[in-house]
C-alpha cells in the first residue's frame, strides 16, 4: 500500500515537471524549445510569436521559449513531443526525417531552384500536406521558417569540386538524407549533435560541416573553419511543431491564436532572417572568413545518385511535384 502511494507520488510529480502544457486561472502556458542561440533570428521570431500569441488572447495563451538546447536536442526535443512532456519546438526539417517519411524530400540536394520556388512550395498545398503528415506521429506542423540554403564550410581548404570532399570528414544532422548527400558527393558524413560541433571541429573529430550564414556565425564556427564554399546544396527549411496531443486539448480560441501568431512570425522571420545573413557574412568575412562560389553542375551532377535512390516512392513523388511548381 505504502509503495503504491509512493509510486502515485513519484508519478504526479514526474508529470509536473515534464508536462509541456499548464493550464492555471484561465491561463494556459505552452513550453517550446529549440537549439539556437537567442541573437539568432529564428529565436527572435519564436519570441515574437510569443509576443503575438499574448496580445491576441489577452494574454491567457502564453508561450515559455527554452533556447541553446536547455531541454535536449533537437531529435530530444521532438521526441519530448510525442509523450507530451514538451508541447512545441522548432527543428530542422532534417532530423523530422526518422519519424515521417515526407519530410525526407527537402532534403533532396539542388531540390528548389531558388528562394522564391521554395517559399512557393512551402506556402502552397504541397507545403501545408506535408505539415499536416505529421498528425500521424503526434507532430503538427504549424509553419515553416526560412532556414536559407546550406553549404560546405571547413577547416584545411576550401570544396570547389565534390573530388574536394574526398577523405574529409564532414558534420551532418541526424539526417539519413544528409549522410546519403555527402557520402554521394565523396565525403565521410559524421553525425554529430549542434551543441558538440566546435569542439569537435576544434579537436579534428571532424573536418568541416555544413549549414548556413546566420548558423555559421552564431555558433561561432567560423573562428575553427575559415573557408566557406557557397555550393547551395540543400535549402531545408525549419519547421515549428506542436504535440498533436497538446493542440487537441487546446480550446478553439487559442488554437486559432497560436496558428495566427505562428504564421504572422514567418513573415516577420524572414525578414529578420534576410537581414541576418548579410550581417552574419560582413563580420565573418571581416573576421578572416574566405568565401568561394563554386561552379554547382558537378555538384548536381553527383547527386543524382541519391534522388534514383527515391524514384517510385512517396519522396520521388513529392519530388516530381514540387519540380513542376512553377
Amino acid at each position: 500500500m505504502r509503495r503504491s502511494l509512493l509510486f502515485s507520488v513519484f508519478l504526479f510529480g514526474l508529470n509536473v515537471v515534464l508536462s509541456g502544457c499548464g493550464q492555471k486561472s484561465g491561463v494556459t502556458n505552452l513550453k517550446m524549445a529549440h537549439g539556437l542561440d537567442i541573437s539568432h533570428p529564428v529565436h527572435k521570431a519564436m519570441m515574437f510569436m510569443r509576443q503575438r500569441a499574448l496580445a491576441l488572447s489577452d494574454s491567457t495563451l502564453v508561450i515559455d521559449v527554452y533556447p541553446n538546447e536547455q531541454l535536449g536536442s533537437e531529435k530530444e526535443c521532438i521526441e519530448l513531443l510525442q509523450l507530451g512532456g514538451l508541447a512545441m519546438t522548432k527543428v530542422s526539417s532534417s532530423p523530422l526525417e526518422s519519424f515521417i517519411d515526407e519530410y525526407k524530400v527537402f532534403a533532396l540536394p539542388f531540390l528548389f531552384r531558388s528562394s522564391e520556388h521554395r517559399w512557393k512550395v512551402l506556402n502552397g498545398d504541397i507545403g501545408k500536406r506535408i505539415l499536416a503528415s505529421g498528425d500521424r506521429v503526434g507532430l503538427r506542423g504549424l509553419c515553416y521558417y526560412d532556414a536559407g540554403a546550406r553549404s560546405f564550410y571547413t577547416k584545411v581548404k576550401p570544396i570547389l569540386h565534390p573530388d574536394d570532399l574526398k577523405g574529409l570528414k564532414i558534420r551532418t544532422q541526424q539526417s539519413p538524407m544528409a549522410m546519403k548527400m555527402i557520402e554521394a558527393l565523396g565525403g565521410s558524413a559524421t553525425p554529430i549533435a549542434w551543441g558538440e560541433l566546435y569542439t569537435s571541429l576544434q579537436q579534428g573529430v571532424v573536418d568541416g560541416a555544413e549549414n548556413n550564414e546566420p548558423s555559421l556565425y552564431t555558433s561561432n564556427h567560423y573562428e575553427v573553419c575559415k573557408y566557406y564554399s557557397l555550393d547551395e546544396h540543400t535549402m531545408v527549411p525549419d519547421v515549428v511543431l506542436i504535440s498533436t496531443e497538446i493542440w487537441e486539448n487546446l480550446s478553439p480560441g487559442h488554437r486559432q491564436v497560436l496558428q495566427d501568431a505562428a504564421d504572422a512570425s514567418v513573415e516577420f522571420q524572414r525578414k529578420v532572417w534576410a537581414s541576418f545573413v548579410q550581417e552574419s557574412m560582413e563580420k565573418m568575412t571581416a573576421a578572416g572568413l574566405e568565401v568561394y562560389n563554386p561552379d554547382k553542375k558537378s555538384f548536381i551532377d553527383r547527386a543524382q545518385k541519391v534522388w534514383k535512390e527515391f524514384e517510385g516512392t512517396v519522396v520521388g513523388e513529392l519530388a516530381d511535384q514540387i519540380i513542376k511548381v512553377e
